[in-house]
């Protein structure tokens, strides 16, 4: 059995979605993939993807990224119901969107948002960036209290995850865990976003399952490097032109 990471597939753009409908209904029945978010914003190309990948894999763990909750084109009151209407949707389709769990391996969905721990936002930056606009919260919600609402949809670390011999953890969120896992080549003028890539709490959060990889999205850069013993692996499809800083694949994980 393998584990296979993906995320970032944008399936709004056509090329993304042909890519999608073309992967093989054979070759990963016995496999399980994690679905690191930003499918679309749309529940119809949602459905779309979640059938699709539960027809290819025995498993599938997803966890939802910040375009899955616009409402702007979708009708809920607040990104809250968004999020609870696309795990429905997940559930049934039969994807997890909390844990797996064999003999071998453990995945492990942490949910969660950005909450400036990464950096204070410019106003350029909240000018540009989409979530300000598409994104719709409660009342009083703060990046602070929406990245904590999130945070505690996660499950509670129980001893099923502590590290055992011959048995794998890996964990699974959308948003980055920690900025340092952005390569040095990124241009000053793009780092303007790294406020809105995550939090430090999604990384003391995936920590307290001592996992040995750990898989994300949102960035559009993929990286797999390991910092203080966790393998941290980003495998995003991206945006159609993004192809210098996106493989376009998925990416095996674990063979167990």
């Amino acid at each position: 059995m393998r584990v296979f990471a993906l995320s970032d597939l944008h399936t709004d753009y056509p090329e993304n979605k042909r890519w999608l409908t073309k992967m093989s209904h054979w070759d990963y029945q016995d496999d399980w993939l994690l679905l690191a978010g930003d499918i679309s914003d749309r529940l119809a190309l949602l459905e779309h993807c979640f059938a699709t990948v539960t027809r290819n894999f025995a498993k599938v763990l997803f966890v939802p990224g910040n375009h899955d909750l616009w409402v702007k084109r979708e009708p809920y009151a607040t990104s809250i119901d968004k999020y609870h209407a696309v795990l429905a949707l997940a559930k049934a389709h039969g994807i997890e969107h909390q844990q797996l769990h064999s003999e071998r391996v453990s995945c492990i969905a942490v949910h969660g948002w950005y909450d400036y721990s990464f950096g204070q936002p410019s106003e350029q930056l909240k000018a540009a960036w989409v979530d300000y606009r598409a994104c719709r919260w409660p009342e009083g919600y703060t990046e602070q209290t929406i990245c904590d609402y999130f945070l505690a949809q996660n499950a509670v670390p129980t001893e099923t995850h502590e590290k055992k011999p011959k048995h794998t953890v890996i964990t699974c969120s959308h948003f980055l865990p920690r900025i340092d896992v952005m390569p040095d080549f990124i241009p000053h003028k793009h780092r303007i976003v790294y406020p809105v890539l995550g939090s430090l709490k999604i990384d003391m959060a995936l920590r307290r399952y001592n996992p040995s990889i750990h898989v994300y999205g949102h960035s559009h850069v993929n990286v797999d490097t390991t910092i203080a013993g966790v393998r941290y692996l980003n495998n995003a499809f991206a945006y159609p032109q993004e192809k210098r800083i996106a493989r376009k694949r998925l990416k095996c994980i674990y063979r167990g």
